[in-house]
């Protein structure tokens, strides 16, 4: 089996992605409320609830392929305050790297690091932090590449992520394009990467993937009739919201209710202006597609669902389940109680699928191939190079994955 870290774990919805082929051996999480979520569903062995700097290379055990960390978003989130990885949240990178560095000082560096976040890390401080994030990871001795996978190409939510992917330098990545492709690497990424100083160029690597299958899950296929965590709307709470859209909304809410097919809507309540006067609006979507889900600061980051069904219409918070849903987690995952709470959990978190994707494409072939290369030099034998990628140099530490 392949062996990773988790650091800034939350409910281990990266650990889901991974999937079966991946034995955690650690993870970390600062939120209590997170950790007991994280213990309840995948035990309490491997999960250290404290700050990343209070961590040691004792509580790291053994050797890792993986190092994962979807360091907090805040302060790089466009509807953040602007602190990037100066801010006391998403400065957490700096420990994190801190951690990296003390086991490549130790001779336990991992062959992969994955580092995931909001696309806004592209352009926090005019792209100096996402120069900042690759100068960090050059400085450890790893080459990388980065790429945005949305997660509405796996379930229905609107979800674009950061993903930076990073390999020891000692493993020679086989260049099968001669730069960018669609749908990963987007305008703004290239844009970020064109800022980037000619030595850290020198170090990027363009990840391909093949383009994702068409979904099929629709948006309805995750809704509940009857929620445990939420009640549906009563008849003058509908009307009201209703009452918060702009002529444009409510032309969209009439073409769903022409449609002939039950269809559901992701509703945002949002302050626009109107005739220079503030107002709360209710925006509404049909495209099959949830809003982004997010933590709930406040009642206007909360998601609500309308559901038309012909000239019936009903509305009401998307419930807990649903949004466990939207992030690609089974009906098996134990959630926690209080709403607000499973909320944050889940709006806090990297989608299941997408992980498991860029494991199989990405990761796994990685370490595979770094094994294999090991192995090559071990024996003396000449194999097929990986179709991702080759080596010329021996790793500078033993291969973890299927070692007992």
């Amino acid at each position: 089996m392949f062996k990773f870290y988790e650091f800034f774990a939350g409910g281990g919805m990266a650990r889901a992605g991974l999937g079966e082929g991946w034995r955690c051996e650690f993870a970390n999480d600062f939120d209590r409320k997170k950790g007991v979520t994280y213990k309840k569903n995948w035990g309490d062995g491997e999960m250290i609830v404290d700050d990343i700097r209070n961590i040691g290379l004792d509580d790291l055990p053994g050797h890792a392929d993986l190092v994962w960390g979807s360091f907090p978003c805040q302060d790089l989130s466009l509807a953040g305050g602007g602190a990037g990885l100066r801010g006391d949240r998403s400065g957490t990178f700096w420990p994190f790297i801190a951690q990296l560095k003390e086991l490549k000082i130790a001779g336990r560096a991992p062959t992969v690091i994955a580092v995931e976040n909001v696309v806004g890390t592209l352009t926090s401080h005019k792209g100096a932090d996402f120069t900042a994030i690759c100068e960090a990871l050059d400085n450890l001795g790893y080459r990388y590449g980065a790429f945005i996978a949305d997660a509405s190409h796996f379930v229905p939510q609107s979800r674009p992520r950061l993903f930076v992917i990073a390999i020891e330098k000692s493993v020679e990545p086989l260049k099968t394009g001669a730069g960018p492709t669609a749908p990963w690497h987007t305008a703004a990424l290239k844009k970020a990467y064109s800022q980037l100083p000619e030595h850290l160029k020198d170090s990027w690597l363009w990840w391909h993937m093949p383009k994702p299958p068409k979904r099929e899950m629709r948006f309805a296929d995750v809704i509940e009739a009857k929620p445990a965590s939420v009640k549906w709307h009563t008849a003058a709470e509908t009307r009201a919201l209703l009452s918060m859209m702009s002529d444009v909304n409510l032309a969209k809410v009439e073409t769903a209710k022409a449609a002939g097919v039950t269809m559901v809507g992701g509703v945002y309540k949002r302050t626009r202006y109107h005739h220079g006067i503030k107002v709360q609006r209710a925006e509404v979507r049909f495209d099959d597609v949830a809003g982004c889900l997010r933590t709930p600061a406040g009642g206007s980051s909360r998601q609500l669902i309308l559901v038309v069904d012909g000239e019936r219409i009903r509305s009401r918070l998307i419930s807990t389940r649903e949004t466990a849903r939207l992030m690609g987690l089974p009906d098996s995952y134990e959630l926690p109680q209080a709403y607000n709470e499973a909320y944050h959990l889940t709006g806090d978190g990297v989608a299941v699928p997408v992980v498991r994707y860029i494991a199989k494409h990405i990761l796994e072939p990685v370490v595979k191939g770094a094994c294999a290369s090991e192995s090559l030099e071990n024996d003396e034998k000449h194999i097929k190079p990986h179709p991702y990628i080759f080596f010329k140099n021996r790793l500078r530490r033993p291969c973890v994955a299927n070692k007992k």
